[in-house]
């Protein structure tokens, strides 16, 4: 026996039973794929076969000591993918994809903080197969012949690894039926398939995705156009034009969810002032409460892409980034062309984060305030950027000079994980549940509320407020799904699958001055329904655009929210991870009703109309009116003004 293990062969299964293991307990220790039943258990720990058994075994082709020595790297190579992942996912609750490493310099935000501080110093053990490998390699390599092993060797080897993915793939599929159809959600692709197949065929389809828009014509808008068309929903006549010619202010809290609201610490309000304007007897707002973020792996820029154009951002990357030559035809440039608004957008980081110099061109916004405008000196930032109260204080003078009307889009910093904050600036004390990410959470966010509260005050001095329509929402969700027991704590309750997604509340509020709001809405919606809420408030009939939302005041309004999954959440019942709740009693519908499995039909055909959209470009072949000109990037200049008078004369 140990002769054998003592041979190449022997060597190379070795480091293929170590890597099993040792990835099978990553899964268990580090991922909620939330395994159901002996089958999908059985396929989480056999996955991990075929890709040890397909990547190593091509070392088994070279000569002598070299194929051991290329065991070793693609031993350690493998688990640098692995162990990025598990990295990426103590955060985003999610895997690495293709589309997510070309956002090169976004990646450190989009680990959610200093990855060293996502490490966990029992890390160190996920390297003992490694180090074992190198010492067997020494003591076993001395017998090694310098001749390659015979050809039908290593070719039985990566035989046996098809075979063994073969039978994953068939198991796979039987247990989960168009499993590769249906790949909006990663985890079950991860958990059927395993983490590196998921790499290989993430691939896959990201080459797919960028032919794509080569191959796309004309035609390929006609379905497109039918369902939006179908789904348009006809304004309240209360709010049709009720905002025309009024500045809007738009207000994005980032990582805020709504469960802050109105929630108390140690008897302590967390956001007084934001609680302030949800129960404001003389209701100057309208409080969404079943309000729900739809991003996915672009977090903060799908927001953006959502909220400005009713597109979904993409299920892998952002389309900020992969995106960023497309044509669009956002609510900036709708209210420019129809009603001479000027757009600007303000935030105390780089321009060039999220490609956020480039797109926003695309989206023909006339302005943007980024870092350079701002006075960034040490004691003003904090984590990615500049601090909220000096960002709102910084920013009040830079409104004041925007031609009016004006679309200001004003994006928050300092409630970001991980959640860092000044002691002297901290004003109430964090819960001790020993989690540093959801402890940190509740002082950044009493921190944004009080920044807030400033900018309120600053705006009505500045004599802003009174002619503006504000809206106030949040981006998505803060603390993510790795945190559960800490939030369990927080909540006192048990948080589910079902409850989880109940979180991914965000708040979305709007004033519109000289109307009486309406106080609390409990209308189920999602961020898609954004610009066509805001085109009806001006007056502009949504009804040409292509847009995937529908007016939030409308009698019409559409009752079911899709997240990017492709699950989704309704007043009465939830579809999550595959099963159907009721959200009275919270159990799962054994029996779904033909109107639930056709919800549910419906939102996983409007997530790929929108992906077709979006990767084929298909924009460019549409024209909403006769008014409407096509936005040239070449006509915006961001940067200082002596910057953009000279890109002018260029």
């Amino acid at each position: 026996m140990f002769k054998f293990f003592s041979s190449r062969l022997g060597f190379f299964w070795v480091a293929v039973v170590l890597f099993w293991i040792k990835t099978y307990s990553i899964y268990k220790i580090e991922f909620l794929l939330g395994v159901k039943g002996a089958m999908q258990e059985f396929l989480l720990f056999f996955n991990p076969l075929s890709s040890g058994i397909l990547l190593m075994g091509l070392a088994l082709f070279l000569k002598g000591k070299r194929a051991g020595r290329s065991i070793i790297y693609l031993s350690a190579f493998l688990f640098l993918i692995l162990y990025s992942n598990v990295v990426y996912y103590r955060f985003n609750s999610d895997f690495i994809t293709l589309a997510t490493l070309t956002q090169t310099s976004n990646f450190g935000s989009s680990l959610g903080g200093s990855i060293i501080n996502l490490m966990e110093p029992y890390d160190i053990l996920y390297l003992i197969d490694i180090l074992f490998l190198i010492y067997f390699y020494k003591k076993v390599s001395g017998n090694w012949t310098n001749e390659r092993l015979k050809l039908y060797k290593p070719i039985t080897v990566l035989a046996a690894g098809v075979i063994a993915f073969s039978v994953n793939l068939h198991l796979a599929e039987k247990d989960r039926p168009q499993l590769l159809e249906r790949t909006f959600d990663r985890n079950y692709l991860v958990k059927y398939l395993g983490t590196y197949n998921f790499i290989l065929y993430d691939s896959y389809l990201s080459v797919q995705n960028s032919t794509q828009r080569v191959l796309a014509n004309s035609s390929d808008l006609i379905e497109v156009e039918n369902y939006t068309k179908a789904k348009y929903a006809d304004p309240n006549p209360d709010y049709f034009g009720m905002g025309s010619g009024k500045n809007i202010i738009k207000i994005h809290l980032e990582s805020f969810q709504s469960f802050l609201i109105d929630y108390k610490l140690n008897g302590e309000e967390v956001t007084p002032f934001l609680n302030s304007l949800v129960h404001d007897s003389s209701k100057n707002f309208t409080y969404f409460d079943n309000f729900f973020h739809q991003t996915e792996q672009g977090k903060t820029a799908d927001a953006e892409l959502i909220m400005d154009t009713s597109l979904y951002g993409l299920s892998q990357g952002a389309a900020f980034v992969t995106k960023g030559k497309n044509t669009f035809q956002s609510l900036p440039a709708i209210m420019h062309q129809q009603q001479g608004y000027t757009s600007a957008v303000f935030h105390g980081d780089g321009k060039s984060f999220w490609n956020r110099d480039k797109i926003y061109k695309r989206l023909g916004i006339d302005q943007f305030y980024y870092d350079l405008y701002y006075n960034m000196s040490d004691e003003n930032v904090i984590n990615y950027g500049l601090k909220d109260k000096p960002f709102f204080k910084e920013s009040v003078p830079m409104l004041k000079e925007l031609k009016q009307p004006f679309y200001a889009h004003m994006i928050t910093l300092t409630n970001h994980h991980p959640f860092i904050l000044d002691e002297e600036e901290a004003t109430i004390a964090s819960p001790e549940t020993g989690n540093s990410t959801v402890d940190g959470y509740f002082r950044t966010a009493r921190y944004l509320d009080e920044a807030l509260a400033q900018f309120f005050h600053d705006l009505k001095e500045a004599g802003l407020y009174d002619d503006s329509i504000i809206m106030i929402y949040g981006d998505h969700y803060g603390i993510s799904s790795n945190h559960k027991k800490a939030m369990e704590e927080i909540l006192n309750e048990e948080i589910t699958p079902l409850e989880y997604a109940e979180l991914q509340r965000v708040p979305l509020m709007i004033r519109i001055p000289g109307v009486d709001g309406q106080g609390i809405n409990h209308e189920y919606a999602g961020m898609v329904d954004v610009v066509p809420t805001l085109l009806h408030i001006l007056g502009i009939d949504a009804k040409d655009y292509l847009l995937f939302g529908s007016d939030l005041f409308s009698k019409n309004h559409r009752s079911y929210v899709p997240f990017r999954n492709g699950d989704f959440v309704t007043a009465e019942y939830s579809y999550i991870k595959g099963v159907f709740y009721n959200n009275e009693t919270k159990e799962p519908i054994t029996n779904p009703t033909d109107k639930m499995v056709n919800t549910r039909d419906t939102v996983l055909q409007e997530l790929g109309f929108s992906d077709k959209l979006l990767n084929g470009d298909l924009l460019r072949f549409y024209t909403p009116n006769k008014e409407w000109k096509p936005i040239d990037a070449r006509d915006y200049h961001y940067g200082k003004p002596e910057e953009k008078a000279a890109a002018e004369t260029r």
